[in-house]
């Protein structure tokens, strides 16, 4: 029974119709009509070709996806697009300045803080925000940076990375 009313209904009420969504992506304005059900992970990757913040575990646990709205970090991955309809978005590709990488990506590199590089992304993302958001001591950045997990251990890496660009070594 519910086969047959499914089928007789009109497309409409089958799925959901696009909505706008006017964005600001890493200085640039874009407005695009996306399914309200878009993650602005799915929008940045597959919509925007922004792929540098990865696609994880899709639950919100590892960090992978980790971008700056309206410069806080959030989770790409648990955020629909729509919601953040005039947000101002900041992912991976956005730091840099021209040729000229941002303090954080120059400690990572200097620190070697990442091995196969999946999570960096989103490490060095979370690390931007930590800093804005202070991390006095060490313990606090590792809590602050407790939602970003990397599966090659270069923690205690990442630590002075953030440390450095915190103490202005960098």
């Amino acid at each position: 029974m519910i086969q047959t009313e499914i089928a007789q209904a009109s497309p409409g009420v089958l799925g959901p119709d696009e909505v706008p969504v006017r964005l600001r992506v890493n200085g640039r304005e874009v407005t695009l009509r996306v399914d309200p059900r878009t993650t602005l992970l799915d929008l940045l990757r597959e919509r925007l070709g922004l792929t540098g913040s990865k696609k994880g575990c899709n639950h919100g646990q590892c960090g992978a996806c980790t971008i700056l709205i309206d410069g806080r970090r959030a989770n790409a991955c648990l955020a629909l697009a729509l919601v953040y309809d005039g947000a101002e978005i900041t992912t991976i590709e956005g730091l840099a300045e021209g040729d000229t990488l941002h303090p954080i990506q120059e400690a990572f590199i200097a620190r070697d803080a990442f091995q196969c590089g999946y999570c960096t992304p989103g490490q060095i993302i979370s690390a931007v925000a930590l800093l804005q958001e202070g991390a006095p001591t060490d313990d606090a950045i590792r809590e602050g940076m407790s939602g970003n997990i990397c599966r090659c251990g270069t923690y205690p890496n990442i630590v002075d990375a953030i440390r450095d660009v915190r103490d202005g070594a960098r």
